[in-house]
């Protein structure tokens, strides 16, 4: 009996050794729609097994608009929502218990594509535009780029549609006359003949494109794991900027959003080229601000729209453990 007993106590001294020294943690994050680029230092952080590093696994979780996963964030449904930064602002504004986390994109990619034999943004007069919501983020970079070509918002009808993908099918349809797309869905139009009317970074360069949010109580129990969130997705965005990696980057992508890998290869030179990805993404001293008050101005926000509004200082402190 008693030898019996050493070999069970040498057996659970053996399983306990080869146990992981943390428990993992799953975060669920909220995402719009499935294998978007703008997730591409997440989808690389998964595969290279950098959240794992961490004790980490990230769960995405697709809706089909920002606005819905805000929803969802708010409800405590997920834990981290990534999209258009005007939802959280809005949220955030109207007393929501969610912060912002750091900014994901520094650069809004979008370009408007019309039909075949459109030249330029004032074609659009009187003409049917898909964008992403009726107070989506694409409401703003749209009016942006369309009142220096004398447009004003009477001067168009617009539809609604949460993800590029269904705005691309919406064009490719015929139902609209025109809309707003981002990489791949941009080059994607470009190849299927429709004429770009107009990039947005022509008209703007002041604001931030999408962001992380956080439930606010869950963030404040769960320090640690976010740290290592943020952290993975630093070492996702090195590893996209070295260009090294640019074939296995695009099968990454490829095999998360199934888009055509000629429309994936288009993406990373671009989104190389404009530094999309800011490796730490810091919120306090970015131009977030501008993009406040800009919605602002459409009447979208009542508040102040200083950045220290929209963050929570417990929250915020951590991404300057990321270094």
């Amino acid at each position: 009996m008693h030898g019996m007993k050493t070999k069970l106590l040498a057996v659970a001294v053996l399983a306990l050794s080869q146990m992981p020294a943390f428990a993992a943690d799953t975060i669920l994050m909220g995402t719009t729609g499935r294998g978007s680029a703008q997730q591409w230092p997440i989808f690389i952080a998964q595969q290279k097994g950098y959240f794992a590093e961490g004790g980490l696994t990230v769960d995405l979780v697709a809706a089909q608009s920002s606005s819905a996963i805000v929803q969802q964030l708010t409800a405590g449904s997920v834990n981290l929502a990534s999209g258009g930064l005007a939802d959280p602002l809005r949220a955030i504004d109207k007393g929501a218990p969610v912060t912002l986390l750091r900014v994901e994109t520094q650069l809004p990619p979008y370009t408007v594509y019309g039909r075949p034999g459109m030249k330029s943004l004032k074609d659009l007069k009187g003409k049917i535009i898909s964008i992403g919501g009726v107070k989506d983020i694409t409401r703003i970079y749209l009016e942006r780029m369309m009142a220096p070509n004398g447009l004003k918002p009477a001067d168009y009808d617009l539809v609604f549609a949460g993800t590029a993908a269904a705005r691309f099918a919406a064009l490719a349809s015929g139902a609209v006359d025109a809309t707003i797309l981002v990489p791949p869905f941009s080059f994607k139009a470009e190849g299927a003949g429709f004429p770009s009317l107009g990039a947005l970074t022509d008209y703007v360069t002041d604001m931030p494109f999408t962001g992380y949010a956080a439930n606010t109580a869950w963030a404040k129990s769960h320090k640690p794991a976010l740290v290592a969130f943020l952290k993975g997705v630093a070492k996702g965005v090195d590893w996209f900027n070295d260009p090294a990696n640019r074939t296995e980057a695009i099968d990454i992508l490829v095999k998360e959003s199934g888009s055509e890998r000629g429309d994936i290869e288009k993406s990373y030179d671009y989104y190389l080229k404009i530094k999309i990805f800011d490796r730490v993404g810091h919120v306090e001293g970015s131009q977030v601000k501008v993009l406040a008050e800009a919605m602002k101005s459409l009447g979208d926000l009542e508040g102040s729209t200083d950045v220290s509004r929209f963050v929570d200082p417990e929250i915020v402190e951590l991404a300057k453990q990321v270094k």
